[in-house]
């Protein structure tokens, strides 16, 4: 999915590295930082096409999730919100780099503070790959943007789902991606915000393995009806031989087109 290059005409900061993500994308990446990982690209397909329509991220990191989701056109516009000025400021080159610049607008905001006015009106989709981690829990990074990526230091479940909740017009949708061991604090996150949840998804590393992640479409005032998929299963059983890990056919074709079967 990544592979690492030689900075060529890309000025690049003495903290930083250019990666190729599917071949298509050109993304710096603090080294620092928390990089690019599966979440993000399973939230990218995880959102279902929606080619006129005007979407937030909320945490936006470097922005792979907004450009995953501008690059196939699933969207018109995507405002991607981050708190921290530095990854901002990222966003934005690396929108340029990849002819993004319009597509994919940065935007340097506390999502507590945001509200429809915000963006001159509501808007039709959301999504977000929050922190996963109280701020009680878990070793603390010794580097503050890993640290404030991973830990509800900028705001909680709670705080996420209130901010799409009003930013969402009636009908407009929340994706997310989430922690199973925290997925009663979604729910009920979800549901003070007048967002019900609609389509569901188990991410299995493999078959043997729990759940590691769990994605959600949900739909601001809609009617109680939640439906849960078949899970999905990354990778296929290991081979006593080879330990090279290879994605189930499933996931691959869900690689391969960044979006989930209907």
């Amino acid at each position: 999915m990544i592979q690492q290059d030689r900075p060529s005409n890309i000025p690049l900061l003495a903290d930083e590295r250019l990666d190729t993500v599917n071949e298509s994308i050109r993304l710096i990446q603090k080294k620092q930082g928390l990089t690019y990982g599966t979440d993000a690209f399973l939230l990218a397909a995880y959102i279902r096409p929606m080619p006129r329509a005007r979407a937030v991220e909320l945490g936006g990191g470097t922005g792979i999730a907004s450009f995953l989701t501008a690059v196939r056109k699933k969207v018109a516009v995507i405002h991607t919100v981050e708190v921290q000025d530095a990854f901002a400021e990222l966003i934005g080159r690396n929108a340029h780099i990849n002819g993004l610049d319009g597509c994919v607008i940065p935007l340097c905001a506390d999502l507590r503070d945001l509200n429809a006015a915000s963006f001159d009106g509501k808007i039709e989709l959301v999504f977000s790959n929050p922190p996963y981690m109280r701020c009680d829990s878990g070793k603390r990074n010794e580097w503050d943007e890993k640290y404030i990526a991973r830990h509800e230091v900028m705001g909680g479940i709670a705080d996420f789902c209130d901010a799409a909740g009003r930013l969402l017009q009636t009908g407009g949708r929340f994706v997310t991606v989430w922690r199973p061991d925290r997925l009663t604090e979604l729910l009920y996150a979800l549901r003070d915000a007048r967002l019900e949840p609609k389509r569901m998804t188990f991410v299995h590393a493999d078959t043997d393995a729990e759940p590691c992640m769990v994605l959600t479409e949900a739909v601001k005032d809609a009617a109680p009806s939640l439906r849960m998929s078949a899970p999905l299963i990354l990778y296929q059983p290991k081979c006593e031989e080879d330990r090279t890990r290879i994605l189930t056919p499933e996931a691959q074709q869900i690689y391969d087109t960044c979006a989930f079967p209907c």
